[in-house]
């Protein structure tokens, strides 16, 4: 057993909706999350920004003295190499094996979409890693930059007209594929499930890469044995880069409940 906390990051706040599911099934877990909002989004950086600005956020959390590392953001999960994060003193799960895996589970024709921002795109990593489970699949993409900008600014209403015309733009070229299944593979857009749904005409199976992530989080936990021995509900520690003025009011939005815990703005070095 292992009664340190769990260490969670995104580049803003949708990784709170990987929080979120952590919440439901492992509601004895301690967790400490950083969202970088005051560098978000990471989609649209180089790679090697992306990189130097995820092994900041990686080094935060272990001086934090976590016992693992959930990756909760699409573009680091598909930018971050191998060779970094299988050498991390602690265990690292990220979205795209786990979403992946859900997607050829849940695929019957194998016609499955991929969004997310340009470099989650750009990277292929949701292709390769669902190429390596099932041969016969063919992948689609599409990169959806404008996304997590309209969700950190909380244009999340399914009425919203100018959020359901760039969802609508965005998932077009997926419908004319006529896709059956959909990795959403940024932890951000499950907010807008419901515009999601409503373009695809409910038809079209969503694959939530934050959920995914959650569940291979525990999976780890329990295979070496690091579940904590926990009775009382466990506590989630919330760090930011920028601003914590209006961090409760957003940050209920993603966890789907208040926020309880302390709330921190920090530097990264």
């Amino acid at each position: 057993m292992d009664n340190r906390a769990i260490g969670v990051f995104d580049s803003g706040l949708g990784g709170l909706t990987a929080v979120k599911e952590l919440h439901k099934i492992l509601p004895n877990e301690n967790i400490v999350y950083l969202g970088d909002t005051g560098r978000v989004p990471y989609g649209s950086r180089s790679r090697e920004t992306i990189i130097k600005y995820a092994q900041q956020d990686i080094d935060f959390l272990i001086k934090k003295d976590i016992k693992m590392i959930l990756a909760a953001c699409g573009t680091v999960s598909s930018t971050l190499p191998r060779e970094i994060s299988s050498k991390l003193p602690v265990p690292y799960v990220d979205i795209v094996l786990p979403a992946a895996q859900e997607a050829c589970a849940m695929s019957a024709r194998g016609r499955i979409g991929v969004v997310g921002t340009n470099a989650t795109l750009k990277s292929n990593a949701f292709g390769r890693a669902m190429r390596g489970i099932r041969s016969d699949i063919h992948v689609y993409g599409n990169p959806c930059p404008l996304l997590v900008h309209l969700v950190e600014n909380g244009m999340i209403e399914p009425d919203n007209q100018i959020t359901t015309l760039a969802v609508q733009m965005y998932l077009e070229p997926l419908i004319k594929e006529k896709i059956e299944t959909l990795i959403v593979g940024c932890t951000h857009y499950p907010l807008l499930y419901e515009t999601f749904n409503r373009i695809l005409d409910y038809k079209v199976t969503l694959i939530d890469s934050g959920q995914c992530a959650a569940k291979a989080v525990r999976n780890t936990l329990l295979k070496n044995g690091m579940l904590s021995d926990r009775t009382e509900p466990g506590t989630t520690e919330y760090n930011v880069t920028d601003e914590i003025e209006t961090f409760d009011k957003t940050a209920s939005i993603f966890l789907g409940e208040p926020v309880t815990g302390a709330v921190n703005r920090i530097e990264l070095l």
